[in-house]
C-alpha cells in the first residue's frame, strides 16, 4: 500500500484550535461496521451506544509540562519541547534551530529555567542541559512549564498557560510520562465516567506514554516500510483479568483512543485475551493487520496520511473509513487533538 492511499482533502478551518466546553459536548460520529450505518450525537450521549457488560479501556498517562518559551540576548524568541530528560540533561526540539549555536544559554520562562544547547542532532533536535533558578529542574518544570500542544494550535502570546495545562490532560491522568495527550480521553468528564459505570460498564486502565513519534509524518512512500517509534506501556494484571471476564460474559472491549488500542493489541495473547506486563511497543497497525482484542474504538478524527488514520482503517477498512471521513468533513466535524470524536462499533 502507498501512503498516498490514505490521503484526503481536509479544509484548514476544520483543524480545532480550541476545545469545546464542557468536554463531553464534542460531537460524536457513530459508525456501525456491520450495517455500515451512521448516527450523529455528542460524547455525552456515549452511554446510549454502550451495553452493560462492556469494558471501557482508558489510557491513564499524564502529560508532562515540557514546553518552554524564552528569549535570546538579541531579543529573539526561542521555543523548546523536551522529549527526554534524565535529571538535568536530555533531548529537545528547539526553534528557531538555525539561529542557535552549541553553547548558547537561553533564559526560559522569565529566567526560571536556563536552557543550555550542547549538540545539534539535526532537524531541530538538540541535546540540552537545564538549570533551575531555584529548586530542582523537575520542580521548576512542574511550576512553570507549558502544555506541549501540537504546533498547529496557535497561541501567539495570548496563551492561558493554566487553562491549556488543565485542558490538555484527561481527568483520569495519573502516570506521568507523555509529551502528547491521548486525545480521545480528553472528551471524558468525571460525571460521564460515573454514568457509564452506573449502567454496568466496567472501566479499566492501561498506560502508554505518548512520544514524539506518534504524530510524526511517515517518511516512506510504502506503508509497510514504515518503522513505528517505540513508546513505553504498562498493562496491569487487573486490566488483563477484567478483559478476560468481559470476553467470557460476551461483552465488548471498547478502546478509548489509538493509544489504548495499540497497548491492548501489543499485549494480545493470540486467543482474544491479553498478557499483563510492561515494555515498549512498536506495533504498527494498518489494513491487512487484523486487530485481535478490540471490539469497538472511540477515537478522534486524524490527519491525512497519518499512522493514526491507518490504525483506524485497520479496524474498519480503508475505503469505509475514508467514506466516513468525507461525510464527517461535509458535516463540519472538527479534527485532531481538540476536535470531535468517532465511535466505531
Amino acid at each position: 500500500m502507498l501512503v498516498t492511499d490514505f490521503d484526503f482533502s481536509l479544509p484548514p478551518h476544520l483543524l480545532a484550535s480550541r476545545p469545546v466546553e464542557p468536554r463531553d459536548r464534542a460531537r460524536l460520529y457513530v459508525h456501525d461496521r456491520r450495517t455500515r450505518s451512521d448516527e450523529h450525537a455528542h460524547v455525552a450521549d456515549l452511554p446510549r451506544f454502550l451495553r452493560a457488560g462492556d469494558l471501557l479501556v482508558l489510557n491513564d498517562t499524564r502529560v508532562l509540562p515540557w514546553r518552554l518559551r524564552g528569549r535570546r540576548a538579541t531579543g529573539g524568541a526561542v521555543e523548546c519541547l523536551l522529549v527526554r530528560l534524565d535529571g538535568e540533561v536530555g533531548e529537545a526540539f528547539v526553534k528557531p534551530s538555525k539561529k542557535l549555536q552549541v553553547g548558547d544559554r537561553v533564559p526560559m520562562e522569565d529566567g526560571a529555567i536556563t536552557l543550555v544547547l550542547r549538540a545539534s542532532l539535526g532537524q531541530g533536535r538538540w541535546t540540552v542541559a537545564l538549570a533551575a533558578a531555584s529548586g530542582t529542574v523537575a520542580a521548576a518544570l512542574e511550576r512553570c512549564g507549558r502544555a506541549p500542544l501540537p504546533p498547529y494550535i496557535p497561541r501567539d502570546g495570548a496563551e492561558d498557560v493554566a487553562y491549556d495545562r488543565a485542558r490538555y490532560q484527561t481527568v483520569f491522568a495519573r502516570e506521568p510520562g507523555a509529551i502528547a495527550a491521548p486525545t480521545a480521553g480528553l472528551h471524558f468528564t468525571t460525571e460521564l465516567l460515573q454514568r457509564v459505570q452506573a449502567m454496568g460498564v466496567e472501566i479499566a486502565y492501561v498506560t502508554l506514554h505518548v512520544g514524539e513519534g506518534t504524530f510524526a509524518p511517515l517518511r516512506t512512500e510504502v506503508v509497510e516500510q514504515h518503522v513505528m517509534h517505540a513508546e513505553r506501556y504498562e498493562l496491569p494484571a487487573a486490566t488483563a483479568a477484567a478483559l478476560a471476564a468481559t470476553k467470557a460474559r460476551g461483552g465488548r472491549v471498547v478502546a478509548v483512543g489509538t493509544t489504548s488500542c495499540r497497548t491492548l493489541e501489543t499485549c494480545a495473547d493470540g486467543r482474544g485475551g491479553v498478557v499483563a506486563g510492561t515494555g515498549c511497543s512498536q506495533l504498527f497497525l494498518y489494513p491487512g493487520r487484523r486487530l485481535q482484542v478490540v471490539d469497538a474504538l472511540l477515537t478522534n478524527f486524524h490527519l491525512p496520511q497519518s499512522t493514526l488514520l491507518m490504525l483506524v482503517a485497520a479496524f474498519a477498512g480503508r475505503e469505509e473509513i475514508l467514506a466516513v471521513y468525507r461525510d464527517a468533513i461535509a458535516r463540519g466535524y472538527r479534527f485532531y487533538s481538540f476536535g470531535d470524536a468517532m465511535l466505531i462499533v
